[in-house]
């Protein structure tokens, strides 16, 4: 009556009265159908989806479960019965100097997804590397023996095939470039052996570098992924492929809600090359370092954008195409380079012989620089880890768990010191096998590839510092650099 009465004084004739108040309906039941017109209507309705059930049965055939055997020659670590406080220790180290003078078997753990009809299937590197046998697991309980097609150690991304007379199911492979911090993510994998486990979060952080090597720029998600994880699917609203769930930050070996996943972009972009078995990558032939404050303040710079030269390497495409040592690059390719972290992922993706366009700062003023982009010459694992070996005087290794019951840790992740060569700069600075390296010169290290490529940036001389977890506590040591 109320509104009747409103009407009337407006002197609204009956039939634009019936129009009015049917128009008022429709606009009502539209913001309701569509409640994201407005910002209040979608901050009252944001929350996780009802449920995940009828994503997680689409992708779970196509997520596989891998079990590898590897077998590891020479002279093996002796495995304590009751790890390092065992009371027949002195004897067993008498007789065998803490070795086993015999090849032993190693297994381990890990999480595919295939990509493809053929039986193409996508994990990490460090799931199949130097695998002796590897055994798929399907959601269905077929087994399928696997060979490998390709491996990149850098990206820590492989391609493994699996064969069968019928076709198989693949999971569709997103853009992660357009997920947005905030977007709910699962996660479907074989934690501790808890095979087509599916696990819900958020993203929770982009382009995240976690000290994993020049080529690591993360997504971050406290979906829960555990070990066993590595090489399964992060996957996006719609089911599809939008991470490889890679590493987990943990003191404890469990999740704690911080998880990382390679954006499934670089993945994508790799592809045709781990189809080929080998992965090339571009050359620049520059050292570069982040511009801190005070290198802003003192090289005149508007921000901290870009990437510092601090190095060039004579004779190579960035020496002939006359880069200097001090420039600071922003863009390359016509790609803008926000951090020191962005430029090797852009060059090493770059194919070889292309000429790019690199602008750098040069005392203030913008240049551009053409290049004719190099080969990178790859280096075997072997080769790095006997100069870092050397240069150190001892020998580390990533965790395992027959390193962890060997030195009763209680670490799953990370890097043990295993060996210590008597006299060496290690030995001085009190390091012991069992040691579990945390931090170098307080950047967090977590896997061998970034412990190694850390210590190659020291010249002879320099003192490291070295946080150190020995039975549950930590102790900074230094120890000088060797040649």
């Amino acid at each position: 009556m109320k509104h009747e009465k409103i009407f009337c004084k407006n002197k609204v004739k009956p039939g634009v009265k019936l129009y009015f108040v049917v128009a008022i309906f429709l606009i009502v039941g539209a913001l309701s159908l569509f409640p994201c017109a407005t910002g209040a209507f979608c901050a009252a309705q944001a929350g996780p989806p009802a449920s995940f059930a009828q994503l997680a049965k689409q992708a779970s055939p196509s997520v596989v479960n891998i079990s590898t055997v590897k077998v590891v020659k020479g002279r093996g670590q002796l495995v304590l019965p009751f790890g390092q406080d065992d009371p027949f220790r002195d004897f067993f180290e008498r007789f065998f100097g803490n070795q086993v003078p015999r090849n032993f078997k190693q297994q381990s753990l890990g999480t595919g997804f295939i990509i493809d009809e053929q039986g193409f299937i996508l994990t990490n590197n460090h799931v199949v590397e130097k695998a002796n046998e590897i055994k798929v697991k399907l959601a269905d309980g077929r087994e399928f023996k696997a060979k490998v097609i390709g491996r990149d150690s850098k990206s820590d991304l492989a391609l493994i095939k699996i064969d069968s007379g019928t076709p198989f199911k693949p999971l569709p492979l997103g853009d992660s470039e357009k997920l947005e911090v905030g977007d709910w993510v699962i996660a479907i994998g074989n934690p501790f052996g808890l095979g087509n486990t599916v696990t819900a979060g958020i993203v929770s952080a982009k382009y995240r570098h976690i000290g994993a090597g020049s080529y690591d720029n993360f997504i971050q998600t406290d979906a829960s992924i555990n070990p066993g994880n590595s090489g399964g699917p992060l996957l996006d609203t719609e089911g599809r492929v939008i991470g490889i769930n890679t590493a987990i930050y943990s003191q404890s070996g469990g999740s704690i809600g911080i998880g990382f996943a390679i954006p499934v972009n670089i993945a994508k972009d790799l592809l045709p090359q781990l189809k080929k078995g080998k992965v090339v990558r571009g050359w620049l032939g520059v050292m570069i370092q982040k511009i801190t404050p005070d290198l802003r303040k003192k090289f005149g710079l508007a921000s901290a954008k870009g990437a510092l030269v601090a190095d060039i390497t004579p004779g190579g495409p960035a020496d002939k195409a006359g880069i200097q040592r001090g420039d600071v690059i922003v863009t390359y390719d016509g790609r803008e380079v926000k951090e020191m972290n962005d430029l090797p992922y852009l060059v090493g993706a770059t194919p070889v012989g292309k000429k790019v366009v690199v602008e750098v700062i040069r005392r203030g003023k913008r240049k551009e620089i053409q290049v004719k982009i190099g080969k990178l010459k790859e280096e075997t694992e072997e080769e790095a880890a006997q100069e870092a070996n050397q240069r150190l005087g001892m020998r580390v290794e990533e965790i395992t768990p027959e390193l962890a019951r060997t030195f009763g840790l209680s670490e799953t992740r990370g890097l043990v010191v295993v060996e210590v060569e008597p006299g060496s700069s290690a030995s001085g600075a009190g390091l012991r096998p069992g040691d579990v390296i945390v931090e170098v010169d307080q950047a967090p290290i977590t896997n061998l590839k970034a412990f190694k490529q850390k210590i190659r940036s020291y010249k002879p001389g320099d003192t490291v510092l070295l946080l150190v977890s020995r039975r549950g506590a930590t102790l900074y040591l230094t120890l000088k650099m060797e040649g």
